[in-house]
């Protein structure tokens, strides 16, 4: 009998270790399958932590707003401070991420960072902005629902328009073309930032092309966490900068999407938690951005936020004649033809027609058009009643080289089109 009791015993407890075991394992497991590995969101908080880091040359806003350019001791303890943000990131990341080649590479990319910027290992990190409150009601995250049921009407939007030179129509209606390079931000207010990055065309005389357009989605926890989109000439994707097509996943909804009718060059997001659709294009040699957004969150901004080409338009230092744009040659022949082929694309004589003629001019470049078109036609899709869609743009010779906008009805069109 012994025997047999002694292997009875010794199987129980062989079982029982087994058992406990497995459920180490599972333990062990069901964090991480909750918890897939996410390094490109830790790449996506590094980009967005220095993106400003990365534009503060003369080129960029603080030189526009007269202010001096950040300094070199001030850039690198801004990027010191993402890096070490970046490790956390990647710390915290580091069960859910053994077996990930690209986290791996990350790893060893910010040790390197931190050797080559000569980064203390302990010190500050990049902080986020505070998170918006007060925005939704209760916990739906669809802007326009909680938007009705707490006013009990529709929200007021507005649209913003930037494209070809670049010319910007700003929420308020106003219409200029910048003379604006490198990097500026079109919209900074509590819940979104969008910068654009301007440069010289080639062979041009003073003309910039939008080449560089990046939108970061502020941290809303309730509904999302921050994402990033970034557009590039020649590369438009149909996906934010991890990867991802939706984000933040709520009662069987995103309170952001990315869908494409033209792979590579268009990109249509819709923010449902803030009620905003962003479409970003390209046409022909430049990017362009069309902005619908309701009311309250495009004023919800504070007063260091002061430079907003969409609120504000550009600087007055900046600004440029569109009614009177000189050609790279002073040929009267490059008016003539810039008036007729824009004449021929465009249904009115409008801001969109003068900015057509204004880029055909300064460039030389028939194609260029083609950025006027795509703007009228994605601000008839997000204005709503199509007489606020065009706007007439007259310069006195007073006010010459200000601009004053007027509202154009659909009823005039006939008579604008036949002068």
């Amino acid at each position: 009998m012994e025997p047999r009791v002694i292997i009875t015993l010794h199987t129980v407890l062989l079982w029982k270790h087994r058992i406990h075991l497995i459920l180490l394992l599972l333990q062990l497991s069901l964090p991480e399958v909750a918890a897939s590995c996410r390094i490109l969101r830790c790449n996506s908080d590094f980009v967005a932590a220095t993106l400003d880091l990365g534009s503060s040359g003369g080129g960029g806003p603080g030189g526009a707003a007269g202010g001096a350019a950040l300094s070199r001791e001030v850039v690198n303890a801004g990027y010191c401070s993402a890096l070490r943000s970046y490790a956390m990131c990647t710390k915290r990341m580091a069960r859910a991420c053994r077996g990930d080649l690209a986290y791996h590479s990350a790893v060893q990319g910010i040790e390197d960072l931190l050797i080559q910027h000569r980064c203390p290992r302990a010190g500050p990190t990049a902080q986020p902005r505070p998170l918006p409150q007060g925005t939704l009601s209760g916990d739906t995250c669809l802007y326009e629902k909680s938007f009705h049921s707490r006013e009990g009407r529709a929200p007021e939007y507005l649209y913003c328009g930037v494209f070809g030179d670049p010319h910007v129509r700003t929420f308020n209606n106003d219409f200029q073309t910048c003379a604006v390079q490198g990097a500026w931000p079109l919209i900074d207010n509590e819940y979104l930032f969008i910068q654009a990055t301007s440069l010289p065309t080639r062979g041009g005389t003073y003309g910039t092309v939008l080449t560089k357009i990046s939108i970061i989605f502020k941290n809303m926890r309730q509904c999302t966490e921050q994402q990033l989109y970034r557009a590039e000439l020649d590369n438009v994707p149909a996906a934010f900068a991890d990867g991802s097509v939706s984000s933040g996943e709520r009662r069987g909804h995103h309170s952001l999407t990315v869908q494409t009718q033209s792979p590579g060059r268009h990109a249509e997001i819709r923010a449902a938690h803030i009620g905003t659709l962003l479409v970003v294009r390209q046409s022909g040699r430049s990017l362009s951005l069309s902005v619908r957004s309701p009311r309250s969150i495009v004023e919800a901004f504070g007063p260091e936020q002061d430079l907003q080409l969409c609120v504000w338009g550009c600087p007055p230092s900046q600004r440029l004649d569109t009614l009177h744009p000189l050609p790279p040659d002073s040929s009267p022949s490059a008016a003539i033809t810039a008036h007729a082929h824009c004449a021929a694309v465009l249904p009115a004589r409008d801001v969109y027609y003068q900015a057509c003629v204004f880029d055909l001019i300064t460039s030389g470049d028939l194609n260029s058009s083609v950025a006027a078109v795509s703007a009228l036609q994605d601000a008839g899709n997000m204005i709503s009643g199509r007489e606020r869609v065009h706007l007439l743009l007259v310069a006195s010779a007073e006010q010459r080289p200000h601009l004053t906008l007027l509202l154009l009805p659909l009823g005039m069109l006939g008579t604008l089109t036949s002068t």
